[in-house]
């Protein structure tokens, strides 16, 4: 996916696609992740749906929740999605920062290349 140390470094017009790419993948976790969320709650805490969307995007952003869950299922589900969120913002994360830290990787790494010419004199 992405170039190789001695390629040279990735057009910017090329670079904005990339970060666009990985933008969207992250979109699709959150809307993933929101639309389990939203479910479980719905289903296992018997909450709402505008509630059930509001505990789920609480939860995904490390809010924490604003209901208070009354049955085993709910707090159980509770438990399981708060897990699952915490894996899902750093996956999000890591697809969102790798093309810029890879870039930023890369270009260093071709500043500081030195020819084989200049190493002799």
């Amino acid at each position: 996916m992405f170039e190789k140390k001695h390629e040279p470094l990735l057009p910017r017009a090329a670079f904005v696609f990339r970060l666009g790419r990985c933008f969207g993948v992250t979109l699709l976790i959150v809307t993933v992740s929101l639309l389990m969320g939203s479910v479980g709650y719905r289903h296992f805490a018997d909450l709402s749906w505008i509630d059930a969307l509001l505990n789920a995007a609480m939860i995904l952003t490390g809010m924490g929740p604003v209901d208070h869950m009354t049955t085993t299922a709910g707090k159980l589900f509770s438990t399981f999605y708060a897990l699952y969120s915490g894996i899902a913002f750093l996956t999000m994360m890591a697809v969102v920062l790798a093309p810029l830290i890879h870039r930023l990787l890369h270009r260093f790494h071709l500043d500081g290349e030195v020819d084989d010419d200049q190493e002799a004199t």
